[in-house]
């Protein structure tokens, strides 16, 4: 299993809850948080067999801002 972490532009609860069902969708997600307190809105994700573009473009499909932080 891997675990991503992302930077968002996820600014509100309305945003995850607009963004959830499609997270929850993708089998390979096994778990996913949002935590709004960090500046940089971090998503992250416990997955395996997926790749961060995926989760990038899934987020940027819906007009949300996602990069990968480095290691």
């Amino acid at each position: 299993m891997d675990i991503l972490i992302f930077r968002t532009g996820i600014e509100s609860t309305e945003h995850i809850e607009n963004i959830a069902p499609h997270l929850n969708s993708i089998k390979e997600i096994y778990r996913w948080s949002f935590d709004l307190e960090d500046r940089e809105k971090i998503l992250r994700v416990e997955a395996a067999g997926i790749s961060p573009r995926s989760i990038e473009k899934t987020l940027a499909g819906m007009n949300y801002y996602c990069e990968e932080l480095p290691d």
